[in-house]
């Protein structure tokens, strides 16, 4: 596939972190290189791929036509996340909507300008809050250079409907359909639990019951029922599994409400706890081992892969890890003098 058919597929890719969606692809898609970050870039600025909140509640990158559909359906989560974290008193939020909407329809503003606008139109509410409840309420883009490589650039929203030049889609009761099916593609065989997970909507079981008769049921160890898409391929479990880097915040880690299935509990506590900061992944045969951080020394040009593993290493295992994570660097710093992997065993 080529990028845009690859979060077409995943419907969208974490994009917490502006690269965070290069290294995914990098980790799925054969020989992507230098001309398919550019193409990533031109997809951005062309207005193909866009950067928007909507699933979770947490950036993500999709297709214009994803961000236009996902973005309403994402709205409830959305909402509650606004009623549960935020407090906003007698402020009349529509106003404030009705206040900021044409102006960033005019053109896009960064946070600061945003909120230095509601400072001056509503003096002695709080400003910053205000401006989490618009990007809450509005469906906005960050636009580009921000997310495009090699490049930088602060923060910068625009209204999606007239950044694509098209209005957001009115969803049909039954459109969350079709995006679970799309889901199922791309993460299953998955629960009802791993799909609400995934989107964090409520009444999946609903959906899932009006798509059963096109869905193949099994049962895991536990007997709960996860559902699939009828011609789906079920893979071997004797297969192997080829290592990956996977970035900061990659859907593989957070598309299913159970993670056993890619990580186990021992190494979910010692690796990626609440305590720990947030690190790349490393899968070994198919399940979470070691996670990874780039280190940079500019005064020598090196660049150094750090990767912390749960438990000493299988044969075979630090050569592949090792092989994986020079290649990883090739990619991020190809201008380095020297590249080096680290293997170093993580506390506990």
């Amino acid at each position: 596939m080529d990028p845009l058919d690859v979060v077409r597929h995943l419907v969208g890719m974490q994009a917490q972190l502006p690269l965070n969606p290069y290294v995914g692809l990098w980790s799925r898609v054969d020989e992507f290189g230098p001309a398919a970050i550019d193409e990533v870039g031109r997809l951005l600025t062309e207005r193909q791929l866009v950067r928007i909140v909507v699933m979770r509640g947490t950036i993500h990158l999709l297709t214009a036509e994803d961000a236009l559909l996902l973005r309403p359906l994402s709205q409830p989560v959305l909402d509650a996340e606004l009623a549960r974290h935020r407090d906003l008193g007698a402020v009349d939020l529509d106003a404030v909507i009705t206040f900021i909407r044409p102006l960033l329809d005019e053109r896009p503003l960064t946070g600061a300008q945003i909120r230095a606008l509601l400072t001056d139109r509503f003096p002695g509410c709080d400003a910053a809050e205000l401006f989490f409840a618009i990007r809450i309420r509005l469906a906005l883009v960050q636009i580009p250079p921000r997310g495009v490589w090699g490049q930088s650039m602060q923060v910068t929203l625009a209204n999606i409907e007239t950044w694509l030049g098209h209005p957001l889609a009115r969803p049909a009761p039954d459109a969350i359909d079709g995006i679970v099916l799309r889901y199922l593609a791309a993460f299953g065989p998955a629960s009802v639990a791993d799909i609400a997970a995934w989107s964090r909507l409520t009444g999946q079981r609903a959906v899932a019951d009006r798509l059963r008769d096109r869905l193949r049921v099994f049962h895991d160890p536990n007997g709960r029922e996860l559902f699939d898409l009828a011609d789906a391929t079920i893979i071997d479990p004797d297969t192997p599994a080829p290592t990956r880097f996977l970035p900061e915040y990659d859907n593989v880690m957070l598309s299913h409400a159970d993670r056993t299935r890619v990580m186990s509990e021992v190494h979910r506590r010692r690796l990626v706890s609440p305590v720990t900061p947030v690190r790349g992944t490393v899968l070994y045969d198919g399940f979470l081992t070691a996670t990874w951080q780039i280190e940079n020394d500019p005064t020598i040009g090196s660049t150094t892969l750090i990767v912390r593993h749960a438990d000493p290493m299988r044969a075979g295992e630090a050569d592949e890890i090792t092989a994986e994570g020079l290649r990883l660097l090739e990619l991020m710093s190809p201008g380095s003098a020297t590249h080096e992997v680290r293997l170093t065993q993580a506390d506990g």
